[in-house]
């Protein structure tokens, strides 16, 4: 027994001198690859598919929103909330608006889609609460905001 503990405290010992910065990283270019992949399938170029406004109209039905605006809503989100996730760039308000999203999908679109919906909102969740680390802009730009000293009066 005593081996399996050694066994296992080393392993933990290993997990746990993965930086968070890593963790962070690759949650970020998780979720955003999956954003990215399903805009893609919305837009032809730079417009959108004649497809998605038909899905907008008579599968997704989101309420509230005209399925026209809603249609360009979704897809400018997905594809600009990927690239700043991509490069670290208002990671938290980037995490925040896919989240909105997942929660929007998960109540009207597709509640059926809930272990997907969950593990996107998991990876989410964590760069909204933990930041997206130090492989980021948003690191580089409040690391020197904070290094830079405040101006005279």
């Amino acid at each position: 027994m005593s081996t399996l503990i050694t066994w296992l405290e080393a392993g933990r010992r290993l997990a746990e001198r993965v930086p968070y910065s890593v963790v962070a990283l690759v949650a970020r270019l998780a979720v955003a690859n999956m954003f990215w992949r399903s805009a893609q399938t919305k837009v032809d170029g730079l417009h959108i598919k004649d497809t998605t406004f038909f899905l907008f109209r008579e599968e997704y039905k989101v309420p509230v929103l005209p399925p026209d605006v809603a249609a360009y809503l979704a897809t400018y989100q997905e594809l600009a909330f990927s690239v700043l996730l991509v490069i670290g760039l208002a990671s938290r308000l980037s995490a925040l608006g896919l989240m909105l999203m997942v929660a929007v999908i998960q109540i009207f679109v597709y509640p059926e889609g809930w272990p997907d919906h969950l593990l996107w909102f998991a990876l989410l969740l964590l760069i909204f609460a933990r930041g997206p680390g130090a492989i980021s802009l948003d690191h580089l730009i409040w690391s020197r905001a904070r290094s830079t000293p405040a101006p005279a009066r």
